[in-house]
């Protein structure tokens, strides 16, 4: 076998399928309740589950992640599904994989590393909250009323009793050994004992029937015209949204534990493709699991052969082995998705919450907070505009000025830090018009204007010391700058050795090539010593 070959197949082909199988186990009961959440048949849970999974798993970013139907996707669909129908939500589905497509194409999945680390350990954490929720309506049973009640007597101490084992099974087996996944052994373990004892407990069988046919293609029955798309356009846009934000965070963190690196924009066109593919053959769509990941990594699947498998296995439990799975405990499934949620909590977070900043430590707390009430979606984004403002906040303060009286009587501000939208209020309180010698020099060459808010600033500098009649000097400026100020270009200092070259961007970037291409050539000074006699536009 060429060594070119080698590199493509997985090092222990028999572990990756068992660990796809232990997945597939465990992305039944997810499948089937995320469908009831968003009003669908269990069917469209589990195509999607069979056809996401193995799509992204074929093409996607990030080999050994795992991608099927959730429920942050779920609680998004169910309203659309309640007022129009599962037809639209199959529409809205493929407009959503074309949405992601779009994504990729343009490179966007490299975005995902503005998201700071104190927003990934927040949406780690809520995750794990929200995965350890969502088993717990696993203890519940219908009353005589038809209403959900906690399991009470018996029927609990059997439930907690096999979950706990299958917790134990997980935790003990690989110091023992390591060549069958701990999660199937714990599952196949507790099957086998509930049949053996003839225990009264829950089984998958009791949510519903998992079989069923192929998934056949179906054109969503839907009017083809502008009212459809004003429909569906909207929530296509915050599915693609999440299922992106989740997908990427997921392979961030499978990239962390298996210390390689998925390619972003890949995944995004994967998953968009998956989506696609689902809509268009009754399927109600779906992202990556951070839940059914962690299992695959835990298990050993590292490659996509793993991530094939567990989707030829689903498959192969919709049509031929329904009633063998339909025979598991759920108590099984709960036991290893618990051991899931503690394994993905980060628990360090304790111990550094009180070592890093505070701000960091509150975006930690809020991101896991918002996660758990709304969703991941709005959580990350939260995350990110409280960390981006806790930032602009530091960094305002961040601007200085070294000032001193030369030897002409010039006096010199030598400014350090960056001059933004949140500095330019510390930048104005650094001068003096009113007291100020009659020239006065501001040197730019440790600082950076950012934005267009920081010219303007500059333009009103400019605009006081001239209402005193005092000349103001600016130097090492960069050139875009130097035209798109409006009264202070024409006493701005051009030294051709020294003056940085960066780009800024704001909105009068048009205005700039018109400018340049219309204006004559300004006349510059190397010396430094006198302004450059370029025409103001004040």
């Amino acid at each position: 076998m060429s060594p070119a070959l080698q590199k493509l197949l997985p090092a222990s082909p028999r572990i990756e399928i068992l660990s796809g199988l232990t997945v597939a186990l465990a992305l039944v009961p997810e499948a089937v309740a995320f469908a009831f959440v968003a009003g669908v048949h269990p069917l469209s849970g589990l195509y999607a589950a069979f056809m996401v999974g193995l799509i992204t798993a074929v093409i996607g970013g990030r080999p050994g992640m795992i991608s099927g139907a959730t429920g942050a996707l779920a609680v998004v669909m169910v309203s659309l599904v309640a007022d129009h129908g599962v037809e639209y939500l199959f529409a809205t589905v493929v407009l959503m994989g074309i949405l992601q497509i779009t994504a990729g194409v343009l490179k966007l999945g490299k975005f995902i590393r503005m998201v700071p680390h104190p927003v990934m350990l927040g949406f780690v954490n809520g995750l794990a909250i929200v995965i350890f929720l969502a088993q717990l309506s696993q203890f519940k049973i219908g009353g005589p009323d038809g209403s959900l009640q906690w399991m009470q007597g018996e029927p609990l101490a059997v439930m907690l009793g096999l979950v706990v084992l299958a917790m134990a099974i997980i935790h003990f087996l690989p110091r023992v050994t390591k060549a069958f996944p701990a999660p199937l052994a714990a599952i196949l373990t507790v099957t086998g004992l509930a049949l053996f004892l003839g225990l009264d407990t829950r089984t998958v069988g009791d949510m519903t029937s998992i079989s069923g046919s192929l998934p056949s293609f179906h054109l969503p029955m839907v009017p083809i015209n502008l009212e459809t798309l004003q429909i569906i356009f909207p929530y296509a846009l915050i599915l693609a949204a999440i299922g992106l934000i989740e997908s990427l965070l997921t392979l961030t963190l499978v990239d962390e534990m298996t210390e390689t690196r998925g390619r972003a924009s890949q995944e995004c066109i994967g998953q968009g493709v998956a989506n696609t593919v689902t809509g268009l053959f009754g399927g109600m769509g779906g992202c990556a699991m951070i839940g059914q990941s962690m299992i695959n990594i835990k298990s050993g699947g590292r490659s996509r052969l793993s991530g094939i498998a567990a989707a030829g296995f689903l498959l192969f439990f919709i049509l031929y082995g329904s009633s063998l799975i339909e025979m598991i405990p759920l108590a099984a499934l709960v036991g290893v998705m618990f051991m899931v949620v503690i394994g993905t909590f980060e628990w360090t977070s304790f111990q550094i919450i009180g070592k890093i900043p505070r701000s960091d430590a509150f975006v930690l707390v809020l991101v896991s907070g918002v996660t758990v009430v709304t969703d991941l979606a709005i959580a990350v984004v939260v995350g990110v505009i409280v960390s981006a403002l806790v930032f602009s906040w530091k960094s305002a303060k961040r601007i200085t000025a070294h000032s001193y009286q030369s030897d002409d009587s010039t006096k010199v501000y030598e400014l350090s830090g960056p001059l933004f939208f949140g500095s330019i209020t510390s930048f104005r309180d650094l001068f003096d018009p009113k007291n100020d010698s009659d020239d006065v020099v501001v040197d730019f060459k440790d600082s950076r204007v950012w934005d267009h808010s920081g010219l303007q600033a500059i333009d009103s500098l400019a605009e006081r010391y001239a209402n005193y009649g005092k000349r103001l000097h600016l130097k090492h400026l960069s050139a875009d700058c130097t035209h798109l100020l409006r009264k202070a270009d024409s006493l701005v200092e051009v030294n051709v050795i020294e003056d940085p070259h960066y780009g800024i961007v704001v909105d009068y970037a048009d205005l700039y090539r018109e400018e340049t291409a219309a204006a004559p050539e300004t006349e510059k000074n190397a010396t430094g010593d006198k302004p450059a006699a370029a025409p103001s536009k004040a």
